[in-house]
């Protein structure tokens, strides 16, 4: 069974930095990009973050680059998103997901379609 579990959403003041991570069971973890995203009340999903399963080399959506950094623990089945200088724009739902594509996320962006996602996680920014 295939389950990816987020944790480490919640709230903070603005310029206050989270940690989120998404356990993922049931596939080859190793063998998939992964790709986090976030949904504001009202708008649209949008992409965040990726990276691929073959390089080290990650794409950030713009607003998030430099503040969010993507990362990767093959041997824990875990990603994660550290967040940084968080602004209250950055209040969202923030979802993890995965795909067993080989590209190059650094060249190509995020994908508009995963395989597997996860349930979200809460991200507030509130003075």
């Amino acid at each position: 069974q295939v389950q990816l579990v987020e944790s480490g959403g919640g709230s903070v003041q603005p310029g206050g930095s989270l940690r989120l991570s998404c356990v993922v069971s049931g596939f080859t973890f190793r063998d998939y990009a992964i790709a986090w995203f976030r949904q504001a009340p009202g708008k649209e999903r949008e992409g965040v973050s990726c990276i691929s399963s073959h390089e080290d080399d990650p794409y950030y959506a713009d607003g998030v680059s430099g503040r969010f950094t993507i990362s990767r623990d093959n041997a824990k089945n875990t990603m994660y998103l550290q967040m940084n200088s968080l602004k209250p724009e950055d209040t969202a739902v923030y979802y993890c997901a995965a795909i067993n594509t080989y590209y190059y996320c650094s060249r190509y962006g995020i994908l508009k379609e995963y395989h597997y996602w996860g349930q979200g996680t809460q991200v507030t920014v509130s003075s």
